[in-house]
């Protein structure tokens, strides 16, 4: 199985995308920076936009048949690599913050022209699409929140670990360490084919010379997800917001460094989505019973239903 696993370069320059990308020149922290998305637009347009927030274990790329879908019924979709991850720029001095990823996500959106948009964010990217919602109410029509992570504060939990601790963590990660911590945290010990492209992305940068750039860039972001917590934030979210919650998932991060007795308490998503639709106001929850991380992956039919029936 690993052995069809080819290195990629940190802006995965050989890796086709399912769609056009395009590139957002940004100046910023004094770097010149690119930030990769996509554009999808429909054959018959209804007038909205969906923006598509990736995971810290993503890209834009996993999107595909939810651009497809939403395509299909009439959305403009937007798919942004955010600076760090997939074809965007890998900074090597940048301060990552959710405000800053939240801003660089407003710079193309600026730069479409495009006034307000639904957003839908997944794992990380629901983070990011949190802050993106309290930083911006105006821009966003409606928020989605698929298992994000954040939904705890993982300060109260795990010891803080430097982020040269961290970077030299993230460089001892293989296609089996990846492989291994999805099928604990994602996918409850069962693999399929369909989960095999996206750790297939990961894996082949850590076969790539380039991979101290991305291993310090995730470094970075694991330390960003650490000590920037949303979840106190949610009671301030006024936008309609669904929460689409796999409730099998035990995604947490630093679980490796809690006290035993605090791990089992750690990412228990079917605890979580519950306490966040409390603190959200008006907000609606699908749980989605015996399904992990990425519902959008795992149980597309489920999602998609879900999904649609809140912005359709």
């Amino acid at each position: 199985m690993f052995s069809q696993i080819r290195p990629l370069d940190a802006e995965l320059t050989n890796y086709p995308y399912p769609f056009e990308v395009r590139f957002l020149n940004l100046k910023s922290q004094n770097n010149d920076l690119k930030m990769a998305y996509m554009d999808v637009k429909p054959k018959t347009a209804n007038g909205k936009t969906v923006m598509l927030l990736h995971g810290k274990n993503f890209n834009g790329a996993y999107w595909e048949r939810t651009a497809k879908d939403l395509s299909s019924k009439g959305f403009r979709v937007i798919i942004p690599d955010q600076i760090g991850f997939g074809k965007s720029s890998k900074p090597q001095s940048y301060q990552f913050s959710f405000s800053q990823l939240a801003n660089n996500t407003k710079a193309i959106l600026d730069e479409l022209k495009i006034d307000k948009t639904i957003v839908l964010g997944h794992s990380m990217g629901g983070m990011v699409a949190t802050r993106f919602t309290l930083l911006y109410p105006e821009r966003v029509e409606k928020l989605i929140l698929e298992n994000p992570i954040g939904l705890e504060d993982y300060k109260t939990f795990a010891s803080y670990q430097t982020i040269d601790q961290a970077y030299q963590s993230e460089l001892k990660n293989t296609a089996e360490s990846y492989k291994n911590y999805q099928l604990k945290f994602y996918y409850d010990n069962k693999w399929k084919a369909e989960y095999q492209p996206w750790l297939d992305l990961i894996a082949g940068w850590t076969l790539h010379p380039d991979y101290p750039k991305v291993a310090w860039d995730a470094a970075l972001t694991s330390d960003m997800i650490y000590n920037q917590p949303v979840c106190y934030e949610f009671q301030n979210i006024k936008v309609p917001t669904l929460l689409i919650i796999g409730t099998r998932d035990r995604t947490a991060i630093g679980k490796d460094r809690t006290p035993k007795n605090l791990q089992p308490k750690m990412g228990q998503y079917q605890e979580l989505g519950k306490k966040a639709q409390q603190q959200i106001a008006g907000s609606k929850l699908v749980e989605l019973e015996n399904v992990g991380h990425l519902p959008h992956i795992e149980v597309y039919d489920q999602f998609w239903s879900a999904l649609y029936n809140f912005i359709k």
